[in-house]
């Protein structure tokens, strides 16, 4: 008979046997990586603390809805980019992100990326191939995207190594291949997310894959509060956590004195100006030019402003000198369609007079000359119809909304008839037509998307759907688009934000990257393939066919050919498809001890103020 104590140690034989056993034929599931250690209750947290004068539309870096200062902070912290710029600007390696990325075929143009086996998102699965065919295929399907024509080359993205290797295949050699696949965003979590490309991003950026994460975004407290990523794989962030807040200037000027706000970005400007004085030598002060350009863009495909006449009739009697100084006094003025006022080798371009200049007998011309005529009280008719635009901004980009009212104003009192409309921005630049919304300019207004009653952010409504582009010039205006030359109010009969096609947007053009692409991004005409036969159109409408070989030629070089760009500046200029304003400045502006904990100073263009924040250190008072 077997004793107790060896039929223990048998059963116990039998069980350690089983487990090697199940070690040996199946893998073992491994264990979550343990949730960071809190830190104590009494831990001073370090942090730095951004004055901004607002948040914007929401946080895709790609789109020209939410192109704002903070959106491009947060690409910065917080998403991967396989290249980077120095302070110079120029690109390099990221190693953090690939291990290496080289051109390993001429035929077909083909680019190898070997990514760090220790990238990941905060959400635990890896930095991927997926990633890059998720940026890929949005960027070429999707209209209102920001510098969207090196995808378009693209013709294939092949992962190898479980992911972790990816090959990238062009239609032609394209020089500018490392400008491509900077923001990446998780893939994984957005493919099959509500609103993804767009909604998905209003609130925040749900993964991170950088030294930073977003933790809250408070649009009612108008805070964005990103923290140190603990579960990123390289040289970890100094700072527990840095605060963007959006504040006024009277505001930020007391933060200053109080030591509640270290360094700010708000946009330079006559106000700011004058609450900072108060504070004398306490702050220092210095301009940094924006990543982006304020244009008119003038709807070409259908409507009045179809006829090149009247789009340059419109030039003429704009004031662009007028519109920067109501509305940002300190913004350097634009005369170019492709490099932007700071940029090296930056040249107007404007010819001498209209539309570079107004010109009002220039215009009334032009207007004659499209057959219209100016009734005895000014206004500008066509047969029995007036001549009215519908002038369209995004309902939360605030400076936009001022440009629109300020055209308005100059149109109106020229005899054209105008509404002025703020829809959602995302609706703005992606749709054919849109919620004839009026403007709401409530100091409340700047900085927030619309919401439903219980404060969620509520899906952008979508337009009733319009036909395709116009065939040939329109020679009056699209129905639904009147309104009095008095008000922004819609025409009579017409439904409450009945949805109407803009003629003139106000938009953001993205500048800093190389100038050949930009060009062909903004302008050129995005052509169908066999995978994308319908690709969407861009937001002005805009597409020449005699321009259109200059601008491919233009993306595809190594370094533009200065005939091809003053042949498309001239071009431009002559079917002016957009109207360039303005430059925006930000004031960086710093106390003693945020300046040298910071080292707060423009930065790249393209990365912008919060570039190496992780290597901030806290404030010392």
């Amino acid at each position: 008979m077997i004793g107790w104590g060896r039929r223990a140690l048998l059963v116990v034989g039998g069980c350690l046997l089983a487990l090697l056993t199940a070690c040996t034929d199946a893998p073992v599931e491994q264990p979550a990586p343990p949730a960071p250690a809190p830190p104590p209750v009494n831990a001073r947290v370090t942090e730095v603390v951004v004055g901004v004068d607002d948040l914007g539309a929401g946080f895709n870096p790609h789109l020209l809805a939410d192109r704002s200062p903070v959106t491009q902070a947060l690409a910065t912290l917080v998403l991967p980019s396989v290249f980077r710029p120095d302070a110079d600007g120029a690109l390099h390696l990221d190693r953090t992100v690939a291990t290496s990325a080289e051109v390993v075929s001429t035929s077909p143009f083909t680019v190898s990326y070997e990514l760090n086996v220790q990238a990941s998102w905060s959400s635990n699965s890896p930095i991927a191939a997926e990633d890059f065919v998720y940026l890929w295929q949005q960027m070429r399907t999707q209209p209102g995207t920001i510098d969207a024509e090196g995808y378009r080359h693209i013709t294939d993205v092949r992962s190898r190594a479980g992911g972790k290797a990816v090959d990238v295949v062009f239609d032609e050699p394209y020089p500018q291949w490392q400008h491509l696949f900077t923001g990446l965003l998780p893939a994984q979590i957005l493919k099959d997310a509500p609103g993804s490309w767009t909604g998905a991003l209003q609130g925040g950026l749900p993964a991170s894959g950088g030294p930073f994460r977003v933790a809250a975004v408070d649009r009612a407290r108008g805070e964005v509060v990103v923290v140190r990523n603990d579960l990123y794989w390289a040289t970890p962030a100094t700072l527990d956590q840095i605060v963007l807040r959006r504040l006024d200037p009277q505001t930020l000027a007391e933060g200053l004195q109080v030591g509640d706000v270290d360094v700010a970005m708000p946009a330079a400007g006559p106000e700011v100006t004058e609450a900072l004085a108060a504070l004398g030598p306490a702050v220092t002060t210095a301009p940094a030019p924006r990543a982006t350009v304020t244009d008119l863009a003038l709807r070409s495909d259908f409507g009045p402003l179809s006829d090149v006449r009247v789009r340059q009739a419109v030039g003429a009697l704009l004031d662009r000198e007028r519109i920067r100084a109501a509305v940002a006094p300190s913004a350097l003025p634009a005369d170019a369609f492709g490099l932007a006022p700071s940029e090296p080798g930056y040249a107007a371009t404007a010819p001498a007079g209209a539309p570079a200049r107004p010109d009002p007998a220039t215009a009334r011309r032009l207007l004659t000359e499209a057959g219209y005529t100016r009734d005895a009280d000014g206004t500008w008719t066509l047969g029995n119809t007036p001549l009215d635009l519908v002038v369209a901004a995004g309902a939360e980009r605030t400076t936009d909304v001022e440009v629109a009212e300020a055209v308005a104003e100059q149109l109106r009192a020229a005899g054209i008839g105008v509404q002025v409309v703020a829809p959602p921005a995302t609706d703005l630049f992606t749709q054919r037509a849109v919620p004839a919304t009026p403007p709401d300019t409530t100091p409340s207004a700047s900085g927030t998307v619309p919401t439903s009653a219980s404060g969620a952010v509520t899906p952008t409504p979508s337009a009733a759907p319009t036909g395709g582009p116009a065939t040939g010039p329109t020679t009056g205006p699209t129905t639904g688009t009147s309104a009095s030359a008095t008000t922004t109010a819609p025409p009579s009969g017409a439904a409450p934000n009945a949805p109407v096609r803009a003629d003139i947007l106000v938009e953001p053009r993205a500048v800093g990257g190389p100038v050949g692409p930009q060009l062909a991004s903004d302008y050129g005409c995005p052509e169908p393939t066999s995978a994308l036969p319908a690709p969407p159109a861009l937001p002005n409408g805009f597409c020449s066919d005699s321009l259109q070989p200059v601008l491919e030629s233009l993306a595809t070089a190594a370094v533009p050919d200065p005939t091809d760009l003053g042949t498309a500046e001239r071009v431009l200029w002559a079917q002016l498809p957009a109207l360039p304003l303005f430059q925006q400045v930000s004031l960086l502006v710093s106390t003693a001890p945020g300046a040298a904990a910071t080292g707060f100073d423009p930065g790249p263009l393209r990365t912008g103020p919060l570039t190496g924040a992780q290597r901030w250190s806290a404030p010392v008072s």
